[in-house]
């Protein structure tokens, strides 16, 4: 069973940056989409960046991108998501998101929560203007 923690929330001002931390146990052999969404009240979850484990390119959201990086420590089973430069529209839940996969790329389908399986508890982001 694949289970995912992350860690690395916290509040900061705007302009600010975190790095977010999210812990793969149970890992198998195989390919996953990884994944960061976040979810403020009242609102979506939205997919935040995407990466297909078995590749090194990520893709982010409009609203990140140039201000976020997602990267993986496949040595630790770790993904990150530095956030930098943060504004007080970032501040919402974080989540981490896999699912595995048995093609070599993660389409489109992977924008939308309902595509992955495992999810982790969530880190609370908080961004004060």
């Amino acid at each position: 069973q694949v289970q995912l923690v992350e860690s690395g929330g916290g509040s900061v001002q705007a302009g600010g940056s975190l790095r977010l931390s999210c812990t793969v146990y149970g890992y198998t052999s195989g390919r996953y989409c990884m994944a960061w969404f976040r979810q403020a009240p009242g609102k979506k979850r939205e997919v935040v960046a995407l990466i297909y484990t078995g590749g090194d390119s990520a893709y982010y959201a409009d609203s990140v991108k140039g201000r976020f990086t997602f990267s993986q420590d496949n040595a630790k089973n770790t993904l990150y998501l530095q956030m930098n430069s943060l504004k007080p529209e970032d501040a919402a839940m974080y989540y981490c998101a896999a699912d595995p996969v048995g093609v070599g790329y993660c389409g489109s389908a992977y924008l939308r929560p309902e595509e992955y399986d495992y999810w982790g508890q969530g880190t609370q982001v908080t961004v004060s203007s």
